[in-house]
């Protein structure tokens, strides 16, 4: 119990000092049409809605509110953009249904170790989830987006809900 509480403070030190990084760089037009992220080059399916958030090792998604329109078919894409091991810095992301209390459930989850980080009497309670991942992975999940209103997402590995969590808004 002292190694969890003691590797817990540790994850939560290490991302306060990380996140005290500089100021990220913007892309210039020209390199975005290098890198062939200009709107135009991509071909889009507007039946469906291609979301992609990134964790990193000081437990921060890139992104704290996700939007797609009712009935949307939804491709989920997560990418750990760290480098540590799924056992010390896991990530997933899990959408929970409206009412659903994301504290409880985190509590819950992070007592579910043999299950991937997710309660096993919390299938009612999901909208949709990505299997957990490690430094350098990605996964992905398709799934029908649910009727309007805004939803709870977070990542269910131990502690990380107080900083990796959102809104999956549903218009």
């Amino acid at each position: 119990m002292k190694t969890i509480k003691f590797l817990i403070t540790g994850v939560i030190l290490a991302s306060l000092v990380l996140s005290c990084g500089g100021e990220k760089k913007k892309e210039t037009p020209e390199q975005k049409i290098k890198l062939g992220t200009k709107k135009e080059e991509k071909k889009v399916d507007d039946n469906v809605a291609n979301l992609v958030i990134a964790g990193n090792d000081a437990m921060q998604f890139d992104k704290k509110e996700l939007r797609v329109k009712a009935g949307q078919k939804v491709k989920l894409t997560l990418r750990h953009t760290g480098k540590m091991d799924i056992n010390v810095m896991g990530h997933n992301i899990v959408i929970l249904k409206q009412g659903v209390d994301l504290t409880a459930f985190g509590n819950k989850a992070a007592t579910a170790r043999d299950n991937g980080y997710i309660p096993t009497d919390a299938e009612g309670d999901i909208v949709a989830m990505t299997k957990l991942i490690g430094g350098g992975q990605t996964t992905s999940v398709e799934f029908d987006a649910p009727a309007a209103g805004t939803y709870d997402f977070l990542c269910s590995f131990p502690g990380h809900y107080a900083l990796m969590k959102g809104k999956f808004i549903v218009e």
